[in-house]
Order: structure tokens, then C-alpha cells, then sequence
């Protein structure tokens, strides 16, 4: 439901900061005091058309914020889809700039006002001489009709959730279909070129990692070349052309060894040329080039670069190419088998066509007694609301299968006898209007229903009894939903579970709208004007105590 309402710099309205509560909401004041004002507001945060003619006059801009305290899984969708969070509910900001700039945001996160009028027509429902959310809308009624059914009978929900899963295998059958069909309309031009590829795929025997593993192998390779190329190079210096290095050293040592002073005074030396000669002669017997292990680098770049050619050629990943094997073996499959698997096709098609017919008989006479059951409730509804002469049908008409069924669904009126049937919003009469949408509403009424309800315009043309009567069924209404109501009448404001009062004040060349919740003696004597004018009598006091009944 609608919380709070914070209202800046709106025509007469300077700050204003309203707390609304569950049930019935009622709004009065004297002509002129700035009622419609406040529907203005509302609409603004809810998405509707800016006009810079709501700015007060002297201001650069005005803002309107709005909260609410559920989300619904439509909204829930909705708010997903823009990144949005909702774990504290909804908070919908609107302002409007004198250069005709408007911004909007849910949460405080900037969305477009699109987006803002998708909210506002989940979270709010107007019903006013000027504006109409949802049940005016056709396209919503078969969503309404079926809200409807389900509370009528509970098996709706079964019967529909087969409809759909219905629907779901006929539109998957026919895909399926018009695939192979489509398919098999090229076949020949395409056979050449898919046999041609299967075996090109299955000569080399894609597999799932294998670039990488062979990409890996070859860097290995690369690197065992480079290294073998040094080792050559340390093995040729130890030879020396021929000559061992440790050949050398041991040269070098009987040389010395040749001196003839006793005792050699090179001896210590002597003795380490032939150390470092066995050193070097181990070190040269432990390096052997030619035992690197070094694959067939030739036959590892020749598979890579071919995985890579058919991935480019086939515009995929090489670890896709096995699966783009099957894909073009099932194709070539089907054009081999097309005769049977257009047979099987058309079969499923046939098979879900009547299945699908069936549940949607089932759905639509199920939508059709509950049609009828909504007729005969509203128009039990509608004689006290001075709708006597009203008519109402429930227009179900077949249309293009769809997941819902094969049902349109259009909520119909007369007004008058003798005048054809025509849709909601063809009536003339704002007051009609509202009070028809009153009646439906009624009759309507689903405990789950979180939506705020707008009423204005509901007590146009009528007094006394009808008033009563708009009284009662806003009241039963309020039980299980939230109300705003604007009205003059008396009978409908004593039922107020919240009463706001609306003013209007000038001083010194200044106007402004005031609004408050009054109770007690303020709401019996704001009761009391209604019924008498600007001179209260004790009269219309007393009457105005018998007309409280909340």
C-alpha cells in the first residue's frame, strides 16, 4: 500500500508530507481547495505525462515522492531487470525542472519514466473523470477474468498450468517442424558441403582440450630444440677439435711432471690437473645431446595448426569443433532419415494440436462460467449505485492460440437500455465510470490484492441512499484493500478510516493548499459543512455524527 506522499513545489502546494494507512483513505474539501492537486502529484510519482504547469509559481522545480511497502513479482521483475534493490520496498521520485526536464528514480536508482509508469501501474489504480489504470485496459481483463475463476474454483490453476504446458509442446512441435522442414529445403544444395566437412571433422578426431595440450607440447619441444643446440655447443668446446678437454689438462700435468728437481715443486699442482681432468672427463660422459627428449615437432605443429584452421573455418573454439561434428551428422542424419523425422514431426504436431485443444475447451467454458458469475454479482451491485438501467457481459471471443488458451476477453457496458454494448472506457460519464468500476471492483475484491485504489469523481450526481450505498461498498472494499477517496458526499467520508482534510489559504497575494488528517470533533465538523455549507448547524452536526461509522 501507499505509505507516505511528499509533495514540493506542486501548483498550490508548497511542502507537504502525507502518512496514509490501510483501508479506507478520505479526502474532502471545498470546491476549488486544491483536491485534484494531490491526483496530480500521485500521478506524477507513478510515471504519468509531465506538464510544467504543475511547477508553484516562482519555483525552478517541483518533486513528488511516493512509498509503498510490498513488491509483487511482476515489480520484482521489473526492478531485476534494472538492477534495482527492493528488500525495503519501493520509493518512486519524480521531479520536474521549468525548462521541461523530468527525472525519475526507484530506489534511488535513475530509471526512465517508462520504466517509473511500468511500477506505478502495478503499485496504483486511478479512477477519475481524466485517468484510468488497468481495468480499462482490454488486455488486461483476461488476466483479471482469470484472477476471478481462480477464486470461483480452485482447479482453474490446474486446468491453466495445462493449458500452458499445452501450448508449450504444440509451439516447440511446430518449431521443430518448420526447422526440418527448412532444412530439408536446402538439402541437396547443402549435402556436398556438410559430408565434406564430417569427414574433414572426423579424419582429424577433434578433442575437448587437445589445443592447449598440444600448443603446451610444442613450447615444450621448442625449448628442448634450444637446449639441445647448447649442449652441442658445450660438448664441441670439451672436445676441442678432437682433443678432450681432459686429454689437455693431463698433458699439461706430464709436462710438469717432466721437471727434473727433486722433490717436484709442482707436485701439489700435478696432482690437481689430474683431479680436474676426471672431473671433466665425468662431465663429458654425462652430456649426451643426443638423448634430449625431442618429439616430432613437425607432426604436433601440423595437428595444431590444423585444430586452428577448421576452428576459424567453422567460426567456434577448437575445444566446440567435436560438437559442430554432431550438429552437422544429425543434419546429415536428418536429410538421410527426412522422410521418417517429417513423418514423426507432423505426427507430434497433430498430437499437441489436440491435446492443446482440449485443455483450452476446458479453460474457456471454465472462463465462461465464471464470466457469468461476475455478471450476475455486479449487477446485484449495481442498482444502488444508480446503475439500474447498467448492463454488463463479459465479451469472450476465440483469438490466436497462445499460451493463455484461445480466449480474447473484453468487459462490456450499457449504460442505457437500448444502446449496443461497448467497451469500459466508452463511457461517457466520469461519475458512471467510477462507480461502475466501484461495482467491478466489488465483485473483484481478492484478499491478495496489494494495489492502492483511486477513487474521484465516485459521488457525482448522486445523494442520499446511492451515497449510502457508494459508502458501504468502499468500506467493504477497504477490508482487504487500500482506498483513496476523493468525494463531497457526507455518507462516503463517514466512513473514513483515515480523514484528510484539504484547505485552501491566501495571504498577502499568496495562495496555498494545505491538507490534514483530522478526527473527533474536526471530522464531525468537517462532516457537518459537507452536508450544511459554510454555516455549520447543530443539525447537521447531530446528522453528522449518525454518518460516522468508522
Amino acid at each position: 500500500m501507499l505509505t507516505n506522499l511528499y509533495i514540493s513545489n506542486i501548483v498550490l502546494i508548497e511542502k507537504l508530507s502525507l502518512q496514509f494507512g490501510s483501508g479506507l483513505n478520505i479526502m474532502t474539501g471545498e470546491t476549488g481547495a486544491g483536491k485534484s492537486i494531490l491526483l496530480d502529484a500521485l500521478s506524477l510519482a507513478l510515471g504519468a505525462r509531465s506538464d510544467t504547469g504543475l511547477i508553484r509559481n516562482g519555483c525552478d522545480m517541483a518533486s513528488v515522492v511516493a512509498e509503498f511497502d510490498f513488491v509483487n513479482d511482476t515489480i520484482k521483475q521489473i526492478l531485476d531487470e534494472n538492477g534495482i534493490d527492493y528488500t525495503d520496498g519501493l520509493i518512486l521520485r519524480r521531479t520536474l525542472s521549468t525548462d521541461g526536464k523530468s527525472r525519475a528514480w526507484i530506489n534511488d536508482v535513475p530509471v526512465s519514466v517508462k520504466t517509473l509508469k511500468q511500477i506505478g501501474d502495478e503499485v496504483v489504480e486511478i479512477h477519475g473523470q481524466f485517468e484510468s489504470h488497468s481495468l480499462l485496459d482490454s488486455t488486461s481483463h483476461l488476466g483479471v477474468l482469470d484472477e476471478y475463476a481462480l477464486m470461483c474454483n480452485p482447479e482453474f490453476i490446474i486446468c491453466a498450468q495445462q493449458t500452458k504446458q499445452a501450448y508449450n509442446d504444440l509451439h516447440e512441435s511446430v518449431k521443430h517442424l518448420k526447422q526440418l522442414t527448412e532444412l530439408l529445403e536446402k538439402a541437396e544444395t547443402e549435402r556436398d558441403f556438410l559430408e565434406h566437412n564430417v569427414a574433414e571433422l572426423q579424419k582429424i578426431k577433434p578433442q575437448i582440450g587437445e589445443e592447449e595440450e598440444l600448443a603446451s607440447r610444442r613450447a615444450k619441444m621448442m625449448d628442448a630444440e634450444k637446449n639441445a643446440a647448447i649442449l652441442t655447443d658445450a660438448v664441441e668446446v670439451l672436445k676441442n677439435n678432437g682433443n678432450s678437454l681432459d686429454e689437455q689438462i693431463c698433458s699439461v700435468a706430464h709436462i710438469l711432471e717432466r721437471i727434473k728437481t727433486e722433490p717436484n715443486p709442482y707436485g701439489e699442482q700435478i696432482d690437481k690437473l689430474y683431479d680436474a681432468a676426471s672431473v671433466v672427463a665425468e662431465i663429458s660422459e654425462q652430456i649426451h645431446p643426443e638423448n634430449t627428449d625431442i618429439d616430432d615437432i613437425d607432426s604436433v605443429e601440423e595437428r595444431l595448426f590444423a585444430l586452428r584452421a577448421l576452428a576459424r573455418k567453422h567460426r567456434c573454439n577448437t575445444d566446440d569443433l567435436a560438437k559442430k561434428l554432431i550438429e552437422m551428422q544429425d543434419q546429415l542424419n536428418a536429410i538421410d532419415n527426412s522422410d521418417a523425422e517429417l513423418k514423426k514431426c507432423k505426427t507430434d504436431v497433430d498430437k499437441y494440436t489436440r491435446i492443446f485443444n482440449e485443455k483450452a475447451v476446458v479453460l474457456s467454458g471454465l472462463r465462461k462460467a465464471a464470466a457469468e458469475n461476475l455478471r450476475k454479482q455486479i449487477l446485484t451491485e449495481l442498482p444502488d449505485l444508480k446503475l439500474g438501467s447498467a448492463d454488463f457481459v463479459v465479451d469472450i471471443q476465440n483469438t490466436d492460440v497462445s499460451i493463455n488458451g484461445t480466449d480474447d476477453v473484453v468487459f462490456m457496458i450499457k449504460t442505457n437500455p437500448g444502446t449496443p454494448f461497448a467497451p469500459l472506457n466508452k463511457i461517457a460519464s466520469g461519475g458512471e465510470l467510477s462507480r461502475f468500476m466501484l461495482a467491478l471492483r466489488v465483485a473483484l475484491n481478492n484478499p491478495n490484492n496489494k494495489k492502492t485504489i483511486v477513487f474521484d469523481e465516485l459521488d457525482t450526481g448522486i445523494s442520499g441512499a446511492t451515497a449510502s450505498a457508494v459508502g458501504e461498498r468502499l468500506n467493504k472494499l477497504a477490508k482487504n484493500e487500500q482506498l483513496l477517496v476523493i468525494t463531497h458526499s457526507a455518507q462516503v467520508a463517514g466512513f473514513a478510516d483515515k480523514h484528510f482534510k484539504i484547505s485552501k489559504q491566501s495571504e498577502n497575494d499568496k495562495t496555498t493548499t494545505s491538507v490534514v488528517e483530522i478526527s473527533g470533533e474536526d471530522k464531525i465538523n468537517e462532516i457537518a459543512r459537507i452536508i450544511s455549507g459554510a454555516q455549520i448547524t447543530p443539525e447537521s452536526i447531530a446528522t453528522a455524527k449518525t454518518l460516522i461509522k468508522n
